[in-house]
């Protein structure tokens, strides 16, 4: 029942890991976190609304990449580290609750769950350095950090605002800089090439399963118009044209550091440049929910439109970067042309976004989506053939 934390890494070439059913649960949480959100930048898609939800969606998206990191390298999945999961399950459900609303009240109760959270997984490393002796620099180096950023986010609820969100913001600075900054202690003690982007993809899809959700509330709240029918089922090819070009690239090589590693700014890309990607996936989806809406009603206003265009260009932008950070090979291989190619059509797939948004974006919600699928359809195709052209 009770098993002390061990270094899994090192069990990567001898044992395939797997998600567990308790990372699976665990997940669950974060369907309604997201969910929440993505209502609360659906009923306020201005600027105001989009830093509101962004800077709510960055903490709950660390809390959940903390709990990823600590089960990559110490999970074992017994009564104890269960205990402590759903622990901290709680602890998001309730940020989750609280981002409902736009008081102070409730955001006071975001920050204390945050800081809930946060203490639960520093009591899971303690834990790890107890047992685990050939990683306690780096456990100590972690600790430290969250301990450190956990007080800003303590004192800011007695702060009141705006500072109380300088304060969330110096936290969230001094967590993102704790694990580059112990960059090199992190070289021993490698994460898992196999585990790791397995977890990332299953956030990945299930931000992707907004969108889906997106459509089908946006046929919900309208008459099936013909219009409106259309524009559904080309958002569902938006959709699924980015599943593939992500999923299809998906390489977390990069993220198993070697200590005489050059690029050691690659690791730290692949997955830092995973949380643009999710929040633009977000944008997307909620943006398609608008489009949906604006054909029975209206045209797209200014800030549904650029939400929507905005989104599908950064999600490009990030998939570019991702495909930067990862692992091509050798310069010239085959493989690093490859990553050439597809980071080119990222980036170029983006551009024509925004132009779109630019020429049709105060037109036809209908034409400003079936061309918004077509670049993903040539994104997709591109792949393809770049794929078949280049061998591997």
């Amino acid at each position: 029942m009770l098993r002390p934390p061990r270094l899994r890494t090192l069990e990567a070439a001898a044992e395939e890991r797997k998600v567990t059913w308790t990372e699976l649960f665990y997940d669950l949480v974060f369907v309604v976190a997201v969910a929440g959100l993505g209502h609360r930048l659906l009923e306020d898609s201005s600027w105001t609304g989009f830093w509101s939800f962004a800077g709510l969606f960055v903490p709950l998206w660390w809390a959940w990449a903390g709990f990823t990191f600590y089960a990559d390298r110490y999970d074992t999945d017994d009564l104890g580290q269960r205990l402590l999961a759903v622990a901290q399950m709680v602890a998001v459900a309730l940020m989750a609750a609280s981002v409902s609303g736009g008081a102070a009240e409730p955001l006071i109760a975001y920050a204390l769950s945050f800081v809930a959270a946060r203490s639960i997984l520093i009591v899971m490393y303690l834990r790890a350095r107890r047992h685990v002796v050939e990683t306690r620099e780096l456990v100590s180096g972690y600790t430290r950090g969250m301990s450190l950023a956990a007080a800003f986010w303590l004192v800011s609820v007695f702060v009141p605002e705006p500072y109380r969100y300088w304060l969330w913001a110096i936290g969230l600075a001094v967590d993102f800089a704790t694990p580059y900054r112990m960059r090199r202690v992190q070289a021993k003690v490698p994460l898992d090439v196999a585990h790791l982007p397995e977890r990332f993809g299953l956030f990945t899809i299930l931000v992707l399963g907004e969108s889906i959700a997106a459509v089908v509330a946006g046929l919900d709240e309208e008459v099936w118009t013909s219009s409106a029918t259309v524009v559904a089922v080309f958002a569902v090819l938006i959709t699924t044209g980015l599943w593939w070009v992500y999923f299809d690239n998906l390489d977390g090589t990069i993220v198993r550091r070697r200590s005489d590693q050059q690029k050691a700014w690659k690791p730290t890309a692949w997955i830092y440049g995973h949380l643009p990607l999710v929040i633009a996936l977000i944008m997307t989806a909620i943006g398609l929910e608008h489009a949906i809406a604006a054909t029975r009603h209206h045209g797209l206003e200014t800030g549904e439109r650029w939400l929507l265009v905005g989104g599908l260009a950064t999600v490009f932008a990030a998939l570019a970067l991702i495909q930067v950070a990862t692992d091509s090979g050798l310069p010239g291989s085959a493989s690093a042309i490859r990553q050439t190619w597809i980071t080119r059509l990222r980036l170029a797939g983006g551009v024509l976004v925004l132009l779109l948004g630019l020429i049709l974006g105060g037109g036809s919600p209908m034409a400003l989506v079936i061309a918004l699928a077509v670049v993903c359809a040539v994104e997709v195709i591109g792949d393809v053939v770049i794929t078949d052209r280049i061998t591997i």
